[in-house]
């Protein structure tokens, strides 16, 4: 029988309680929950709050402080601008279907390992790496081929909300505003 989702209570004083080991945590701790894939719950022991969003992304911050961080500037940038955008709750889902197949892609990655490294890897490992050498720019042009897909889905469903938009509100006449398309017709008439 699957235990059910490990409950772990933050205290006033900041701290986090395992109710399953019974003992204080750190957010260390809570890390190595993430990186074995349990499920956990952290909750504000007064409010029942569910603050897992919150200390998920104190981890966040914490490893990008720790010297090699993955998000740039021009990313995060960019994620802010979302915020209070329309496509605000797409972009979340457009994320997290890419980091999933990327993920799928790693875990392929990982089993080719397996496979190439069998019963000896210490052995295989010089074999690997010499898979893993030439397989890199292969891998390079698979992630830029996904990625430029990505961006043209991504780029198709923008276009699709904002067609959708423009014959939802065509029959309302806003003031001083005029449609894109009147617009070039209007350039061109000059």
């Amino acid at each position: 029988m699957a235990e059910k989702l490990r409950l772990i209570k933050k205290y006033p004083n900041r701290r986090l309680y395992d109710t399953r080991t019974s003992t204080y945590i750190t957010l260390t701790d809570v890390k190595a929950l993430v990186l074995h894939h349990e499920e956990f719950q952290v909750v504000d022991v007064k409010t029942g709050e569910d603050l897992t969003r919150g200390v998920l992304l104190q981890i966040i911050l914490e490893e990008e402080a720790g010297g090699a961080p993955m998000f740039t500037s021009a990313l995060l940038s960019q994620m802010i601008r979302f915020y209070g955008n329309a496509m605000q709750g797409m972009m979340g889902k457009y994320i997290e279907g890419n980091i999933k197949a990327f993920s799928e892609i790693q875990a392929k990655f990982k089993e080719q390992e397996h496979l190439l490294q069998g019963e000896h890897p210490a052995m295989s490992s010089d074999l690997w790496a010499q898979f893993l050498s030439f397989q890199g720019p292969a891998m390079q042009n698979m992630m830029g081929a996904y990625m430029e897909q990505s961006q043209k889905m991504f780029q198709q469903m923008q276009d699709q909300v904002q067609g959708q938009t423009r014959n939802l509100f065509a029959g309302f006449k806003f003031p001083n505003f005029v449609a894109p398309e009147e617009a070039g017709k209007t350039s061109e008439k000059k």
